[in-house]
């Protein structure tokens, strides 16, 4: 949902619509117009590079080339697959699932040839990790689709998470907790300020990372997600406090003056309620700022919404309504841990973070 391309015409005002990709936006990205994405390519064009992020919930794909001071995305894709539905269950990637992530894959791989892309980076994260079947899934893809995924451990995602978000670190904070809730499990990392670099995008000051076997499909499918009380949902809290706690234990100290920075569904759709967006607008989400009480009465809100009003939404939709409180358990543990009065929300991560990582170890824009 966050990756799609305007639709021209006019606005609720009747007014003419403005441009919405052919503008600069935070990070050093440029999204060009949609008519562009179709302009054609030479084959392996090899200043073309793609990023796949093939996750628990989503299939997402950036197509993107580098800019003096970071890059321009071409193209973009993203579909909701639930790949990682009942594999906390039975332990496996079910059959509709791999027929689901094909289809998007194929999808994905029709984009990168007429992109021209020169080089990618294909990655599957914490269901194919979980699933005993999960390299008979990737052996499936790579016959199916004709791409070569790549099972990425737990420190990998963390640190591609941390790279895609750097230039949405404060300058003035003295640290940042990042957080990616994901559908089969959460990061979380502790960072300094970012290392500026001679060009591009500045690189990441790690102190200490962890990954949470949790995320919104796997704790919706234990406590449910359709109908979810106050009891229900402080279960869920207190589970994951569990898993955060360990992490705030070893990093929670000499913080001084830090901020948190989100990157995952749940804070961007806690960021578009929050701001009352008739339709997700990625440019208002990416880089806002919540205050503490901002976000509590927003969860307050999406705890008082039926289902039925949440897949109403437009932020949220139906395929996201039954994970979205779960979403919201995991943030109020860490927000529990970690108490803050400035969180930073961020529409953007894996990806961005695997376009930054390939473009520079390529010399794009000179040392880091």
């Amino acid at each position: 949902m966050n990756d799609e391309a305007p639709r021209g015409g006019l606005d609720a005002n009747g007014a003419k619509r403005r441009p919405r990709w052919g503008r600069r936006t935070p990070y050093g990205i440029r999204r060009e117009p949609r008519e562009h994405w179709r302009a054609p390519v030479a084959p392996h064009d090899v200043a073309t590079y793609a990023a796949l992020d093939l996750g628990t919930n989503n299939c997402r794909l950036l197509v993107a080339r580098p800019t003096p001071d970071g890059f321009r995305v071409v193209d973009a894709f993203s579909r909701i697959i639930r790949l990682g539905e009942g594999v906390a269950a039975s332990g496996r990637i079910s059959e509709a699932a791999i027929i689901r992530a094909v289809e998007a894959l194929l999808v994905c791989r029709q984009k990168m040839r007429a992109r021209g892309v020169g080089q990618a980076r294909l990655i599957a994260t914490a269901a194919c990790r979980a699933a005993e079947n999960g390299e008979e899934f990737r052996s499936r893809v790579a016959k199916e689709a004709g791409l070569e995924l790549e099972i990425i451990d737990s420190a990998t995602e963390a640190r591609l998470a941390a790279t895609g978000c750097t230039e949405l670190f404060d300058p003035a904070a003295s640290g940042i907790i990042l957080f990616d809730i994901g559908g089969g499990s959460s990061e979380l990392v502790r960072l300094n300020r970012s290392r500026p670099g001679r060009s591009g995008p500045p690189s990441p000051d790690i102190v200490g990372w962890a990954s949470l076997p949790v995320g919104v499909v796997t704790l919706a499918e234990r406590y449910g997600g359709k109908a979810v009380s106050r009891e229900i949902y402080k279960g869920m809290v207190e589970e994951v406090a569990i898993l955060v706690d360990r992490f705030a234990v070893e990093h929670g100290s000499g913080l001084g003056a830090f901020h948190m920075l989100g990157t995952s569904g749940t804070v961007t759709t806690i960021a578009g309620i929050f701001l009352r967006l008739a339709r997700y607008d990625r440019r208002r989400v990416d880089g806002c700022w919540l205050t503490d009480d901002e976000i509590s009465r927003v969860v307050g809100e999406l705890m008082a919404m039926s289902f039925e009003e949440r897949a109403a939404n437009p932020c949220i939709g139906a395929e996201r309504a039954d994970l979205v409180l779960a979403g919201c358990a995991i943030l109020d543990a860490i927000r529990r841990a970690f108490p803050c009065q400035r969180l930073r929300v961020a529409d953007r991560g894996l990806r961005e973070g695997m376009l930054v990582e390939m473009m520079r170890e390529d010399g794009v824009w000179g040392e880091a």
